[in-house]
């Protein structure tokens, strides 16, 4: 039995690495041959000593000398290292100590890299992040987009899909479409929600009444409540922070899926779209084009272009036809990022990394996310 941890964000922070790794851990803890744990990347302190995480730099500094901590405790229990990783400051901080105390106890340990600025990491700070990503015995990404982008800079890596939630989401048959859009990113820059709030002005002057939900939250947020004031846009919510439970009726309730994002990767949103039968209109950013094939599981726009996400929009909704045959393409792809799809990639990778290692008697117990 291979003993493995995993290193993540915690469900307390909302994005797509936590929900995976939440994901991977359900499934891991019921594989007779794993025994599984978790550490967190972003730790609550005791209940007392909590408030310091409140306070701006003052939190970054407790709370990487309790992750820390928590990887010098634990790490030296298991035979497996997964450690989630994104890009940039967040690469350092997170995924590094995890690798270096790996290191330190000798245990092999896994790169799983999510982000799709990679190429713009290693190339803006080659001097840390390429050799530290060398420090992995396994480097996994979510897509061969990403395979292509680390292969430029000479280091191998392996594809293994993001895993869709089974039975969360409902596939609902749309018959004839209405002018009712959905936006599932976060309000960050690179995901330039802004171009999706400009193609909803054109789409309004020829649907008035069309509506239009923005589920998540971020830096540019007062900035988009601004512009959609500005285009004098109706029927625009922005519903904050969604939990992971609230987003299936979110897809129910919508129509069509906007993703106007600049940079990109294999987007969790889209695949629940697809599950949820809600056809897809995105942007072509980094690896969405391995995920969705233009007229065949979605509609592909250049990035920044909201004129061509507006006119993708109104042809949707002109020609129920075509989205009814999007949305059926699109479900059967589904299937590509189930359990039962990537279960023996994951499970003969730990199975090759804890080949020939010393296991321990003493039992692991199972630490769950939080």
């Amino acid at each position: 039995m291979v003993k493995v941890l995993i290193v993540a964000p915690s469900v307390r922070i909302l994005g797509g690495q936590a929900l995976q790794a939440a994901c991977l851990w359900r499934h891991l803890k019921d594989e007779a041959t794993v025994e599984v744990g978790f550490v967190p990347h972003n730790p609550a302190l005791p209940r007392p000593l909590r408030w310091l995480q409140s306070i701006k730099y003052v939190r970054t500094i407790v709370t990487s000398l309790l992750y820390c901590a928590l990887l010098m405790l634990r790490v030296p229990r298991y035979d497996v290292i997964h450690i989630f990783s994104a890009s940039y400051f967040s690469f350092l901080i997170a995924p590094t100590p995890a690798m270096l105390i790996a290191k330190l106890f000798r245990k092999k340990c896994i790169l799983n890299y999510h982000s799709g600025e990679a190429e713009d990491h290693f190339y803006w700070w080659p001097r840390t992040s390429i050799p530290l990503v060398r420090l992995a015995d396994s480097v996994t990404v979510p897509s061969e987009y990403l395979v292509k982008v680390f292969g430029k800079f000479g280091i191998p890596a392996r594809a293994i899909s993001n895993i869709l939630g089974e039975g969360q989401f409902i596939f609902r048959e749309r018959s004839a479409l209405q002018p009712r859009f959905l936006s599932n990113r976060n309000l960050f820059p690179l995901y330039n929600v802004a171009c999706i709030l400009r193609a909803f002005a054109i789409v309004q002057k020829e649907f008035p009444d069309a509506s239009l939900v923005l589920a998540g939250n971020g830096s540019e947020r007062a900035n988009l409540e601004r512009l959609a004031w500005e285009l004098q846009l109706k029927n625009v919510t922005f519903t904050g922070l969604v939990a992971p439970s609230e987003m299936p009726k979110l897809y129910d309730e919508a129509d069509i899926f906007l993703n106007s994002s600049n940079i990109d990767n294999m987007p969790g949103s889209i695949l629940e779209s697809f599950a949820s039968g809600l056809p897809v209109i995105t942007t072509d950013a980094g690896g969405i084009p391995y995920i969705v094939t233009h007229e065949k599981t979605g509609l592909l726009v250049p990035r920044g272009d909201h004129e061509a996400l507006a006119d993708a929009a109104i042809r949707l909704l002109k020609d129920p036809a075509l989205a009814a045959a999007i949305t059926d393409r699109a479900y059967a792809e589904t299937g590509k990022y189930s359990w039962s799809a990537v279960r023996n990639d994951w499970l003969h990778l730990y199975e090759r990394l804890g080949n020939g290692l010393q296991f321990s008697s003493r039992p692991v117990p199972h630490e769950e996310p939080l």
